[in-house]
């Protein structure tokens, strides 16, 4: 709503103020705009807030790259220096019901309009759009004042760090000379910054910008769009409000969608070979993640598979049946997914006759730049025609079964290092300076449009705002298979270089990605760069990666658990480790995918940056996250450690494998050393929190042909295990609609299961930090077993004194009352 603008005598200060629920957007005249919640103000736009930046003569070969504006190259030599105005007056002006409009008024004449409109509660929508003089405007430039001291997150994927605050991050694919990949490795940027007291702002434009966050001050976050002979468009402005930060993006999500799902069995346990040698080999690993008791969902075929790129086939001689392969595939409960890219190879006899069509019908750009891969120029996507086209062709895929793609490559669109534009035209009329970050969405929603509206299987390594609603899975791309963090020196023998980044970069990677709208996340396990890895890393990202949205194991030496070789030296032992860790990540499903289900609800990411999840703590840590609402995980990603420091946050945190108590309240933000041996993974679980589990003996997801093999969830959902912490209430609402419950009160704690429209066969409790109950009774009093076998199929409660846990089994709407001394 809009309270009227209060006038002043002259010389005074004219004020309006829009209502959002309990926010308000305060506009005056100086001007000023405050972003509040009630009266607590989170973030400010004073007289610099609204710049232009000017640069004439404005024309239409060069290339205005606002990052080069925060980070200089030598490659970069803009023909014209740029000069920045700001606000020298500006006048509330006439406007619709609802909004307000102030007219800015710059030097040597120029002029801008400021409209504003409230979008929702904790949402208002601002428009910023030059006039007068806007032929001379090259940049348009936002700066918001924010708390000096508060932690800045979003803006997509980033390998270095969670928090952006020092940072100047591009929403581009830039240069970066000095990095072993060339660049900055911005597979995903997204124009939205959160600051940790509870606001965000979202620039919507597909236009080149960057942002430079407390680079020049400590409370200065600017975001500089590079509009060149756009400059008329203006640009859309987003401020958020929020009680808590987590929230914010479902702010977002109101402004550009919601996250789309992907399939269940998405969510892996995935393997994959880099390179496959033939249908002998694929079809040999699939019968092993089955001989050897390996819970895996799904398998993808990574290129080269077909006779070219892209022939849309299997390649007869290495495939030779390749129906037989995928049906033994989905036999064995398994889905299959194949790598796939927006291009055919330009030299390649077998596609020539595509090549040939494709050139014939105008399904490539009118012009275009270097092609950045080693097949040729990208298909025009713009074209509704081609993309009509291509979907034919990967119609034969989608006949014989393959549920989904890894889909690679397509950033080819890119500005380029130097001041002129490196120009592209397309067949809708746009160019580089939008497709650089629209042709992602395009790409994505191509082959998303072929899966089942239930879900399918998308990982992509690209994605840009609002690309999202597709439901892919993301992967950072090819990290190295070292402990290396972003930019580190290193040594691969003889040659040196400065690491993309390895382990501790995927993780920074997961949680910038979850917190813009892409919940799902899935590194290759293991690394990909100066591959192999060792068993120790290995074991570490594995013991991560199971602890994650999406676990998919796979590195360019084609690495797998039950294949040691002289380089990987992988032994038995860590074979046994990645058994039971790819199968506790697979039993995480209920867990998981009720998570995955509240996105859409709350906007909350499942995977969260313990920094933006407890600001209270102050501190942001790169390598400690909350998965959903009741773990905490510590991963080690230091080579040669066996313990580390672990942050808890206030309340009490019980080890999942040892049981020991961690007290948050007592630690006052201190951080604690915890032992962490290869094979333990720092986990945690909130007391009061409850986790629900598939049965241990789970193989998958999907249906399967051979039941006496394959443990499959299709076949029988099965009763749930369920592990709390003893003596305290908690509630936990499945996805399916059912609901678990623990209430305690005095020495009593009542364990209760409500069946939902899947899990209704009820549930074993597992209680932790557990004294030696008095009675455990239904109706009447229960037996005690003699393991946890016997619980689930006999009933009854099993009480463990060494591992002081407690296993009792609840039928649906039969509650369980443990009596404590």
């Amino acid at each position: 709503m809009l309270v009227c603008c209060t006038s002043a005598p002259p010389n005074h200060v004219t004020t309006a103020e829009l209502r959002g629920g309990d926010y308000r957007l305060i506009v005056d005249d100086r001007p000023t705009l405050r972003l509040l919640r009630v009266d607590d103000e989170l973030v400010r736009f004073e007289r610099d807030g609204l710049r232009l930046g000017l640069a004439a003569p404005v024309d239409d070969v060069t290339n205005y790259d606002p990052y080069r504006l925060f980070v200089p190259s030598g490659l970069y030599r803009p023909p014209v220096e740029s000069t920045f105005v700001e606000v020298e007056s500006a006048t509330f002006v006439p406007s619709e019901a609802g909004s307000l409009r102030l007219e800015l008024r710059y030097p040597e004449g120029r002029t801008a309009t400021l409209d504003a409109q409230v979008g929702g509660d904790g949402r208002f929508a601002l428009s910023f759009i030059p006039r007068d003089g806007a032929a001379d405007v090259a940049y348009l430039d936002a700066r918001a004042r924010a708390d000096a001291d508060e932690g800045f997150y979003g803006l997509g994927e980033m390998s270095d760090d969670v928090n952006q605050r020092g940072k100047v991050r591009a929403m581009q694919i830039e240069v970066e000379t000095t990095n072993e990949s060339g660049y900055n490795d911005g597979h995903a940027p997204v124009p939205l910054v959160i600051g940790t007291r509870g606001w965000g702002m979202f620039v919507e434009t597909r236009l080149p910008a960057a942002f430079a966050l407390a680079t020049e001050e400590p409370t200065l976050v600017e975001a500089a769009v590079g509009v060149g002979t756009r400059a008329r468009e203006g640009i859309a402005l987003h401020l958020f409000g929020a009680e808590h930060p987590l929230d914010v993006p479902r702010r977002y999500f109101d402004v550009t969608g919601l996250p789309g799902l992907p399939a269940r069995w998405a969510l892996g346990p995935w393997v994959w070979r880099d390179e496959n040698d033939d249908q002998a080999q694929v079809e040999a690993d699939l019968d092993a993640l089955r001989d050897l008791d390996l819970a895996t969902t799904g398998y993808w075929l990574d290129r080269p598979y077909a006779s070219g790129v892209n022939t849309f086939d299997f390649e007869p001689k290495r495939f030779p049946d390749p129906q037989g392969m995928l049906d033994k595939a989905r036999a064995l409960g398994l889905r299959t997914a194949l790598w796939h890219v927006p291009y055919l190879d330009t030299k390649d006899p077998s596609t020539a006759p595509l090549v040939a069509e494709a050139k014939s019908k105008g399904f490539y750009p009118t012009q275009h730049g270097i092609a950045l891969n080693p097949w040729g120029t990208l298909l025009d996507l713009t074209n509704p025609a081609a993309v009509a086209w291509w979907q034919d062709q990967l119609s034969s895929y989608i006949a014989m079964g393959i549920d989904g793609f890894k889909l690679d490559y397509a950033e080819d669109i890119v500005l380029g290092p130097t001041a002129n534009r490196v120009a592209w035209s397309f067949f809708d009329g746009s160019d580089e300076r939008t497709q650089h970050s629209e042709f992602q969405l395009r790409y994505h929603r191509t082959y998303a449009e072929l899966l089942p509206e239930s879900g399918g299987f998308l990982l992509t390594r690209a994605a840009r705002w609002g690309d999202h609603v597709h439901g892919m899975v993301m992967w950072p791309g090819d990290l190295d298979a070292t402990f290396a963090k972003r930019n580190d020196a290193m040594k691969d023998g003889d040659t040196s270089y400065v690491a993309t980044g390895g382990f501790p970069a995927s993780l920074v990677c997961g949680l910038t990605l979850s917190t813009v709208g892409y919940p799902f996340y899935g590194a290759d396990t293991g690394g990909y760069r100066h591959a192999p890895p060792d068993n120790e890393l290995f074991s570490r990202w594995f013991e991560q990666t199971a602890l994650s949205t999406v676990m998919q194991v796979g590195t360019n030496t084609n690495d797998v658990a039950w294949e040691p070789t002289p380089k990987n030296g992988f032994d038995t032992a860590l074979l046994e480790r990645y058994r039971a860790y790819a199968r506790l990540h697979l039993r995480l499903f209920p867990y998981l995918w009720t998570h995955a289900e509240r996105v859409r609800l709350d906007g909350r990411p499942i995977m969260r940056a313990l920094g933006l999840a407890h600001p209270e703590l102050g501190v942001h840590p790169n390598d400690i996250y909350l998965l959903g609402d009741d773990l905490l995980v510590a991963p080690v990603v230091t080579r040669g450690a066996t313990s580390r420091e672990v942050l808890f946050p206030a309340g009490r945190w019980v080890h999942w494998f040892t049981g020991e108590v961690f007290d948050g309240d007592v630690l006052g933000g201190a951080a604690v050393t915890v032992a962490a041996p290869i094979g333990r993974l720092p986990l945690f679980l909130r007391a009061g929190g409850l986790v629900p589990m598939l049965r241990p003996s789970i193989d998958t997801l999907s249906p399967t042909s051979e039941p006496s093999r394959v443990d499959s969830y299709a076949t029988d959902s099965g009763l749930l295990y369920v592990r709390g912490v003893a003596r305290i209430s908690g509630a936990f609402t499945l996805f399916d609609g059912g609901r678990l419950a623990a209430h305690t009160k005095d020495s009593v704690t009542e364990l209760e299961v409500l069946g939902g429209t899947e899990l209704a066969q009820g549930a074993v409790f597992e209680l932790l930090d557990a004294d030696a109950p008095t009675t455990v009774e239904a109706s009447a009093p229960v037996t005690q077993r003699g393991d946890v076998a016997e619980v689930a199929a006999k009933g009854g409660y099993l009480y463990d004194a060494k591992a002081r846990s407690l296993h009792v089994l609840v039928r649906p709407n039969a509650p369980v009352k443990v009596r404590w001394p």
